[in-house]
Order: structure tokens, then sequence, then C-alpha cells
């Protein structure tokens, strides 16, 4: 009977979706209530992880803190757009963030570029991955990222429209995020089938691997298509949604990517609703609906519990890329828990040992707030500081693993940046829209979704 019910549920909840098109974008509900989490007190704890750990040169955000290992080029970008959520909120001046950022935005600047394979930060404009935290150079040979240096640009970007005072300081907040983008070679990246490559190794060359199908990649591309000095051809916009995976999981119709990252990332700057590309004038919704059917299928999935993990219910969910306890010391014998991988579900593809992230659902409060907000909430109340202490949600938990010493359960001790950054924009952007007004204001990055050939809603006026 169970089981009866809960697909009845789904097939509603589908039917309900898939009613769902751009001519009426969904507007979420404002007046989604907590019972022991503080909103105001979760942006004000994940934005001091930015500012607080991040004080001194080479003023780049950590990956992760406690522990101590490198920087994040890509939570770089997310610190300086949460800097500016910073100011919005009045945790810091609107001069403390521009200090702050102008910073920033100078050591990015100053690193050293070049062939090299060590000494350097980056090379053709791109950046390395990680940074060393002393210097801000080449961590051991990771790569020069492509995705995590648009993240980055992102960053930058929004930056560079948020402060348009006539000051010294925001003068050149602009002419440096301006030069930082511009610098960016994103045509050298290109492979011969029209795809980016995912990096570069100066020991080896470029990574096989490249962008194809759905997932974050969707604003790196619209920047690297508006470029006025090495823009990429806008056909590649349509050669990469050729490789989308349109499908339906858990009555959710929709282009899959199995961790809710890649569908949240690029919404941190672009606000889909009511904008189409050719793909989703076919599809009949934008890409914000598919965020929101995937944000569902995510939460039904971990509802159902098909693996029959601990803690998993309608109030306790979230699939993503994260941390996870790994396997040293468990006693579980039939499942194998791993470390920091992306976890996610699917129609092809599922990933789950029972880790749960709050960043899942932070990362799509825009999208569904009348599931995303309570899960928060729900795990705040259940687990209190041993997931929720001074720089707001730890990364991860997993209370399905059990030890050689008897105890049971597992609890992050970090933060890491990837993840703190979309639990504190999304949630600004679910409250005030800020970060997606601001880009509203880019002319690169309108300039590039219409080159990738959309039109409507807010970018028709």
């Amino acid at each position: 009977m169970r089981s009866f019910l809960f697909t009845i549920i789904l097939l509603l909840l589908g039917m309900s979706c898939n009613q769902q098109t751009t001519s009426n974008p969904q507007v979420p509900a404002k007046n989604i209530k907590t019972t022991s989490l503080d909103l105001d007190d979760l942006q004000r704890r994940t934005f001091n992880y930015f500012w607080e750990t991040v004080n001194t040169y080479p003023y780049q955000v950590l990956d992760r803190y406690p522990k101590l290992n490198f920087s994040s080029v890509a939570a770089t970008g997310f610190g300086l757009t949460s800097y500016i959520v910073g100011a919005e909120r009045g945790f810091v001046t609107r001069e403390q963030a521009a200090d702050r950022i102008l910073k920033t935005l100078q050591v990015l600047r100053d690193l050293p570029q070049g062939p090299d394979s060590t000494g350097i930060s980056g090379y053709k404009g791109f950046y390395y991955h990680f940074l060393t935290l002393d210097k801000a150079l080449r961590y051991q040979k990771v790569e020069l990222s492509t995705i995590d240096t648009g993240l980055l640009m992102a960053g930058v970007l929004s930056a560079m429209s948020y402060f348009d005072g006539n000051n010294e300081t925001e003068r050149q907040i602009r002419d440096i995020a301006d030069f930082l983008y511009r610098r960016v070679e994103w045509d050298w990246a290109m492979n011969d089938k029209g795809s980016m490559s995912m990096g570069y190794h100066p020991e080896r060359g470029f990574i096989d691997a490249s962008w194809r199908g759905y997932n974050e990649a969707m604003v790196l591309l619209i920047m690297a298509i508006a470029s006025p000095t090495h823009p990429i051809a806008p056909e590649s916009w349509e050669k990469w949604t050729s490789t989308y995976q349109w499908g339906e999981y858990y009555g959710q119709k929709h282009v899959n990517f199995a961790p809710l990252f890649g569908h949240q990332y690029s919404h941190m700057y672009i606000d889909f609703r009511g904008i189409q590309d050719e793909y989703m004038r076919q599809k009949g919704i934008d890409y914000f609906e598919n965020s929101r059917r995937a944000t569902y299928a995510n939460w039904a999935y971990c509802k159902s519990n098909p693996g029959g993990y601990v803690g998993y219910s309608d109030k306790v969910w979230g699939l993503t890329a994260c941390d996870g306890p790994g396997n040293q010391n468990k006693t579980n014998p039939n499942i194998s828990f791993w470390t920091y991988r992306a976890r996610g579900a699917s129609q092809w593809h599922v990933v789950d040992d029972g880790t749960i992230s709050p960043t899942a659902a932070g990362g799509s409060i825009p999208f569904a707030p009348e599931i995303c907000i309570p899960a928060l909430d729900e795990m705040h109340r259940l687990y209190g500081e041993k997931l929720y202490d001074k720089y707001g949600f730890k990364d991860a938990f997993n209370l399905t693993i059990e030890y050689e010493d008897g105890t049971k359960g597992w609890f992050d001790t970090d933060y890491i940046g990837i993840d703190q950054g979309p639990i504190l924009i999304q949630l600004e952007n679910y409250r005030s829209e800020l970060v997606w007004n601001i880009m509203k204001k880019n002319k690169y990055i309108v300039d590039g979704l219409k080159k990738a050939g959309f039109t409507g809603g807010w970018l028709d006026k």
C-alpha cells in the first residue's frame, strides 16, 4: 500500500511539474517558515567563512577550513560575490567589501602567468584549479582549469557590475575586472570538435575530457561566447546542447545530471526564468524549471531511499559533490563509503553511499524553497552543532557508517568553499534576487546569452 501511494504521489508531482511552462515562470513563495534555523544567522555565518578565513595576502578563498591545504579559484569567485551579499545584508560596509574585492582582483592581475609548470599561477588568462596558500602559485601538478576559471570570472563580473560608483576604488574594481575577463583566451581551450577542454597540464597538454552534456558549464560557455577578445563560436552552444540527456526520473522530465551542483552553479549568476535557448523552446520549459525538476527528483530519490541508508527522509535529503567518510575503520561489509566525490541520482547515474550534504538543498532554494528550506531547518534541528557551527553548515554527514570502536555515523569537520558559496548566494537570490539582478546589468552576460540564442523574458526587455 505504501509503495502504491508513493507511486500516485510521484505521478501527481510529475503532472504538476510537467504543466509548468515559461509563459508563467514560477515565483517561489517567500513565506517559508523555519522552526529552529534563522536564515539571517545562516547567511551571516556562511558569509563569515569567506570574510574571516581570508583576511591577508594573497586574499584567495580557502578550498576548505579548518583543514588548510590550498586555495580554490572557483571558491574565490564565489567569495567575490559573497562580499557583495555581505555588503547588501549589512554584515560589512560597501567600502569594506570594495576594499577586499579590490585587493583580491589586484592579486589576480599580478600573479605570474606563463607556460612553465612551476612558479606560476595560470596561463593565457586561465588559472590553476588550486593555488598555494602562501603565494597563490600552482599547487603540485593540478590542471589549468577551464570551469574553475569560469566560476572565478563569474564572480569577477559580479563585482564589475555591482560597484558602479565614481570613487577611485570602485573604478579600479571595474577596470581590473574587465581586464581579467578580457585576458582569458577561451578559444585556445577549444578542440577540433568544437568543444572546450576541461583543462590543461603543461607537462602533457590538454585533458581529453571536454564540456559535453548538461552540467555546471553553462555560465562558462556563455562568457566564452561573449568575449570581445578571444571568443568561441556561438555555434558552440548548439554543439553543447546536442549532447544533453533528456529523460524522466522519479516523475520529473528534464535534462538529467546526477549531482545537484550541476543544476546550481550557473543559476547562481544567471536568472534563467522565462528565457530560452532553442533546446528549451522545443521542450516548452526553461533552465530554471529544469533545475526545479532535478531538485524534486533528487528529493524523491532520497525520500524513496532505495539503498536503505540511515536518516534519509522527506526532510533529510540532498546528493551532490561533497566530502564523505571513506572506508577506513568501518565495519559495514557491503557498502563502499567514499571520501570526496560527486554524489547524485539521475536516470543514467546513481552515486550514493548514504552521505548527505546541506549544500544540495541550500543551493537549490530558489527552485524549490518549499522542500529545500525545511530540509535545512530539519538538519539544523536534528544535528545541532555536529553539523551547524561557526561558519554555518559543515560540508556533509553520513549516519549509515559504523566503526570498529562501536560508534555510528560520521560528521564532517570541514567547511568547503565551493559548497558554502551556493548556500549563501542562492539564499540571497531567493530572498532578494540580488545577484541575478546584478548580472542582468553585465554586458558580457547579456551578450553571451543572446549570441547563444536565448530570447524571451527579461532578456528581451
